[in-house]
């Protein structure tokens, strides 16, 4: 049963049964933009390159890595990359996501204290113009979904139009045990650098 979580709202990973939930995925999914001709007679595709990523930090907030589509592994293989997608869907939602990475919080370097996935939109299109571009954060696999319990409808809602670049959610850990702080704010970065600055200022 999915877990539809508001901004700022934070949930333990305790499943029903009393089990931990160890496999995480971040699927992002989008299509890209149609442009009309001239007199609106022909239509053409414009490619929509997003970003997902994420960026881990030690107890102290200190950076320590970021996965993304120029390291798509974590040193201890704890966290993976799908690859880099350039274009988004060009023939309409195919209901797959473009994006995914992964994380085994199991494998995961134990100095590590907090996850944070960001979202940036490399060639600068304006979230509000993307087609059904949308993020699900779920436990599963790449090709199965077990539990979504964090949703969000970038391209039908007003609140992401305007901005090139948002953060998702954080994972952290607390009493030795996982939680998610669901955040889905957007922001006013426009490179993965400048969002990961944000993240650690405003959101550890």
């Amino acid at each position: 049963m999915a877990i539809n979580l508001q901004k700022g709202q934070r949930i333990s990973l305790e499943k029903s049964n009393g089990s931990k939930l160890q496999n995480i995925c971040v699927g992002i999914n989008w299509g890209a933009i149609e442009k009309k001709g001239l007199f609106g007679m022909s239509k053409t595709k414009e490619a929509v390159d997003l970003d997902g990523s994420c960026a881990l930090f030690t107890e102290q907030k200190q950076l320590q890595e970021v996965v993304y589509f120029g390291n798509l592994r974590s040193q201890d293989g704890s966290i993976r990359h799908s690859g880099d997608d350039l274009t988004g869907d060009l023939n309409g939602n195919d209901g797959l996501d473009n994006e995914v990475i992964t994380v085994d919080l199991s494998r995961l370097n134990p100095s590590i204290n907090y996850v944070a996935f960001v979202l940036n939109s490399f060639r600068g299109h304006d979230f509000g113009t993307i087609p059904f571009a949308s993020i699900r954060i779920y436990e599963g696999t790449p090709s199965r979904v077990n539990e979504v319990f964090a949703t969000y409808d970038i391209a039908g809602s007003t609140s992401f139009a305007g901005h090139t670049s948002m953060v998702m959610g954080v994972f952290y850990k607390k009493n030795g045990e996982w939680k998610f702080n669901a955040i889905g704010e957007p922001t006013r970065d426009k490179k993965l650098q400048e969002t990961v600055d944000t993240v650690s200022r405003q959101y550890l």
